[in-house]
């Protein structure tokens, strides 16, 4: 997968919305206003930092070395994926979609309501 991809891929899911809140070199795409991927358009090779189960996040590093603990995050909870082609774009996919359950599960009932009403 390549960052144009990742990018299309974010949008497509619904109440996202990309943000620049640390300046226009990162890109934060959130769901009602949490935090669920961001990116450098500017890095080569593309890396993406996506929300991850803790358990599933020490997996995912031990099988790919292409996903490494997150950067400038919590490690517990975050993977840096590098865009390399380490990472097959099904599992890609599922890391963006899994990366963005996890916050919606986390919103109010009330947020996850107004999600549901978009």
């Amino acid at each position: 997968m390549d960052l144009p991809e990742l990018i299309d891929h974010c949008l497509a899911l619904k109440g996202v919305e990309e943000t620049t809140p640390f300046g226009p070199d990162v890109l934060v795409y959130k769901v009602m206003g949490k935090m669920f991927a961001l990116t450098s358009p500017d890095g080569f090779p593309s890396r993406v930092n996506l929300k991850c189960d803790p358990e599933r996040a020490v997996e995912l590093r031990d099988e790919y070395a292409s996903i490494l603990p997150g950067y400038h995050m919590n490690k517990r909870h975050w993977n840096t994926v590098v865009l390399d082609g380490g990472v097959p774009d099904p599992l890609m996919r599922e890391l963006i979609e899994h990366s963005y359950q996890l916050v919606v599960k986390g919103l109010t009932k009330k947020r996850r309501d107004e999600l549901e009403e978009l």
